[in-house]
């Protein structure tokens, strides 16, 4: 719909209804008052007339033609006297050029009635002298024209019509185009939505308006909003359920290599003795070891919920991410620290799969950092949470990447895949936590943030069997 047919189809619902009633309203107005007016001087002339016939008829003076010209000036009327015995016309006061020879006659007959005489209609009544020589007089009232007691009588309410009609459409129109505009914006808007182009909003000046379309409007931006949300986690739970079954066939894989790799040097070690202490074999062990807890993380992310829920010495577990993580640190020369963290916070988890988020965190960390860097590794209990913080010293995420850096494939090395902050995110969220990073003061700091105790994992698991 066009904005120039909604804003016709406006004026139609609003304008000309309104329209329609007061015309309406007019008509009635002025049909009421040219019937009131026309019988208001049907009503004058006959009053007129009977006081005339009232003042004759006590009064005793003959009719002579100076009494009936007084009379005339009088009162307004024409007079005629009328002989009843003989049919024939005596005294007037009428115009000789109006008594044809059947007028007389004609007024006679016509007495209680209207006559034309002339284009002017006059009322005929009767009176009766008593003076010496009574006799009958026709009085002949004139009557307003019914066309001037008309147009006298409805002429005021015309002009309050029209006066209000040059005011009510114009601003009916002001005030439909504005609701055409209003609407045609709430329109296109909803025809984006159902394109797909959820997420954006009409403007506020819209939406202020304290009106059922400012409701509308709030509404629409709410569904809008609300629909982009509800996509953006159909397509976050989609790219999560891929990622899982990739996850899980890459875990398959990649542990068979592991535990082929591991077997071949324990093999190697049995047939040779003399080697058992070569620290190049201790190196090849602690990288498949590396690689053995990234397949836990791959594992975790595929499929969640199946390792074991237990209580968790925090102390234990960060040692286990320092020792698995250190021979990463000093090939690349950066300095990995441990803060001393208390042995009492209590943490229920699945161990192995923290491990393997935390490895993966710290993995990242010591690539960030670079030679020369710092690297730290802390656990702090903070309004019911502990906080497993890795923090580091290196350049920090592109800003770009910053919205979507936790999402699966999202990476700024060149080399990676973007499944290290997807693997901490969706072990985070598993035991009901999340996954935050700041970055202050030239630092990069990645925190699982998980509730101390952690009694909704055994919810979790009940969900999820």
């Amino acid at each position: 719909m066009t904005a120039r047919s909604r804003s016709r189809s406006l004026f139609r619902l609003l304008v000309m209804p309104v329209v329609g009633l007061v015309l309406a309203a007019v008509v009635a107005n002025v049909a009421f008052a040219a019937w009131l007016a026309a019988r208001r001087s049907l009503e004058s002339a006959r009053s007129a007339q009977e006081q005339v016939a009232a003042a004759l008829e006590r009064s005793r003076v003959s009719l002579s033609q100076p009494v009936l010209d007084t009379l005339r000036q009088l009162t307004g009327s024409e007079f005629l006297v009328w002989n009843e015995a003989t049919a024939t016309a005596g005294l007037t006061t009428l115009k000789p050029s109006l008594l044809a020879a059947q007028v007389p006659a004609t007024l006679a007959a016509a007495a209680g009635s209207n006559v034309l005489l002339a284009g002017t209609l006059y009322h005929v009544g009767t009176a009766r002298g008593r003076g010496v020589r009574p006799e009958t007089l026709l009085v002949l009232t004139p009557v307003q024209s019914i066309a001037r007691t008309t147009l006298e009588a409805v002429w005021p309410v015309l002009a309050v019509a029209g006066g209000t009609l040059s005011v009510l459409i114009p601003l009916g129109l002001v005030a439909t185009g504005r609701l055409a505009r209003r609407l045609g914006a709430v329109e296109r808007h909803v025809a984006r939505i159902a394109e797909g182009q959820f997420g954006e909003r009409l403007t506020d000046s819209l939406e202020r308006g304290h009106d059922d379309i400012g409701r509308l409007v709030a509404g629409v931006n709410h569904m809008s909003e609300t629909l982009s949300t509800l996509r953006g986690s159909l397509m976050a739970g989609e790219r999560q359920r891929l990622l899982g079954q990739l996850a899980a066939g890459f875990a398959h894989e990649l542990r068979n290599a592991v535990t082929g790799a591991r077997l071949a040097i324990d093999l190697h070690r049995r047939r040779c003795p003399a080697l058992a202490d070569d620290d190049s074999l201790g190196v090849a062990i602690r990288q498949l070891d590396i690689l053995e807890e990234e397949v836990r993380g791959l594992l975790a992310l595929g499929r969640p919920g199946e390792a074991t829920v237990s209580a968790i010495t925090i102390s234990e577990l960060l040692g286990e991410v320092c020792e698995l993580t250190g021979p990463r640190s000093e090939h690349a020369g950066t300095q990995l620290e441990r803060l001393t963290v208390a042995d009492t916070i209590p943490l229920v988890g699945r161990r192995e799969a923290l491990r393997a988020a935390l490895v993966n965190l710290v993995l990242n960390a010591i690539d960030a950092a670079g030679r020369g860097g710092r690297v730290r590794l802390s656990a702090v209990p903070a309004d019911g949470e502990v906080h497993l913080a890795v923090e580091d010293d290196g350049p920090g995420p592109p800003p770009t990447l910053g919205p979507t850096l936790v999402e699966p494939f999202v990476t700024a090395k060149p080399e990676g895949i973007g499944l290290g902050l997807a693997v901490a995110k969706a072990v985070a969220e598993e035991h009901g936590g999340r996954l935050a990073w700041t970055r202050v003061a030239g630092r990069t700091t990645f925190t699982i943030v998980l509730p101390l105790g952690h009694p909704s994992i055994a919810d979790t698991k009940e969900r999820n069997p």
